[in-house]
């Protein structure tokens, strides 16, 4: 397997020759229809369809002799799996997992500790837009190498989620991570009640797949940053953490961001605390690792348009003399050529621009450190890059 970043930078060198082309977002059915991450079932030939995390691919499966065991029609050989017991649930989970693995959920569902109240008729559609919106980040996760561990195996180091709603006594859930549970009001997923909170809290973006990347880049700061040899770097560009998180969010929301902001930080609550800054600037990594994997996927490039942005230099990086450096800065140069694109094809519709944010030189510099966390982790952020 190509690594994924150095797979996502030959994209961005040459994307439209289909050869280089690793097209992670699309894939084909055995009848050559196209079919897509969230797919059950294939529209043309009715074939069962199943999400292979361990390739990142959606692939057509049929039942072995057991029917609750099933095998990948195109490679034969590559073993038996059993479907996710939340594919008949309003999660409607299509991943797949080894047969011969204990339990009942994919690697995805095993992160819920618990899921939302089914006897409130309007859950089942949120816990259903939910779940799109996590195993979307839990793929991309894999995808980079990171590990994805519940807390059910690991309770120390492991991930899980609560997806929950008002208490008993009519308090409503804060969403946010402790110690490896994140925590989310299913309510977030009412496209109105959301949308309200954003413009209550001056937010130019508010998505469930923005807090899931958010909160979960809080989980990593623990397992990669927290006591590594990473944190003196960390305090270099993120600020000291050990400052008090409840003083500097009642500063934050009582005195509002500095009015340069923007040179320093990807977003305004970026300012707040160096812990959500780094979650903010982690989440948009994972914002535009996926979104330019997922546009060169289909074909969709910049690179020819006369856009004149200026490029970052390699001066611009946390390490300037990385040898991964000059491949780092194509993809975020190609990232930006995409986002200005997107954002005119956004407000041809009269639509709010797709990316409205602003990625100054020290944001660069953050970025660039999380990118090395991550290659240190897990060796496969290269792999998107490549595959660009």
């Amino acid at each position: 397997m190509f690594r994924y970043f150095d797979q996502l930078t030959s994209r961005i060198a040459a994307p439209f020759i289909s050869e280089t082309r690793r097209n992670s977002k699309v894939w084909q059915c055995r009848c050559g229809q196209s079919i897509f991450f969230p797919n059950t079932q294939c529209l043309a030939c009715s074939a069962e369809l199943g999400y292979l995390p361990e390739t990142g691919r959606v692939a057509a499966i049929e039942p072995d002799h057991d029917f609750n065991v099933w095998r990948v029609l195109d490679e034969p050989g590559r073993g038996l799996y059993r479907r996710c017991a939340n594919l008949d649930t309003p999660a409607a989970c299509n991943w797949l997992f080894p047969a011969w693995a204990t339990g009942e959920f994919c690697v995805a569902c095993s992160l819920n500790r618990t899921i939302p109240d089914l006897s409130i008729a309007e859950n089942g559609e949120r816990w259903r837009k939910v779940e799109t919106a996590k195993r979307r980040m839990v793929a991309q996760l894999i995808s980079l190498g990171l590990p994805v561990i519940p807390k059910s195996v690991n309770e120390r180091n492991g991930l899980a989620f609560d997806f929950v709603g008002v208490d008993l006594e009519g308090k409503r859930p804060m969403t946010g991570h402790a110690d490896g549970l994140i925590t989310l009001d299913i309510k977030e997923a009412d496209d109105a009640h959301r949308e309200a909170i954003r413009v209550q809290m001056h937010e130019p973006y508010r998505t469930l797949l923005g807090h899931f990347r958010h909160e979960v880049g809080h989980y990593y700061w623990d397992r990669l940053i927290d006591n590594s040899f990473w944190i003196d770097g960390f305090r270099q560009l993120f600020g000291d953490e050990r400052a008090s998180y409840a003083d500097a969010l009642e500063h934050h929301y009582q005195n509002g961001t500095p009015d340069n902001w923007q040179q320093g930080f990807v977003s305004a609550y970026a300012t707040m605390h160096p812990w959500e800054d780094w979650a903010e600037t982690w989440a948009h990594y994972l914002h535009m690792m996926d979104a330019v994997d997922t546009a060169l996927g289909f074909g969709m490039s910049a690179q020819e348009m006369d856009l004149d942005y200026q490029p970052f230099p390699l001066e611009t990086l946390y390490d300037p003399q990385h040898p991964g450096g000059p491949a780092f800065l194509a993809f975020v140069n190609a990232w930006i050529e995409l986002a200005g694109m997107l954002n005119e094809l956004s407000r041809s519709m009269g639509q709010p621009d797709f990316y409205p944010f602003v990625l100054s030189p020290s944001v660069i510099t953050k970025l660039h450190f999380i990118h090395l966390v991550i290659q240190n982790t897990g060796g496969k952020a290269d792999e998107v890059l490549q595959a660009t």
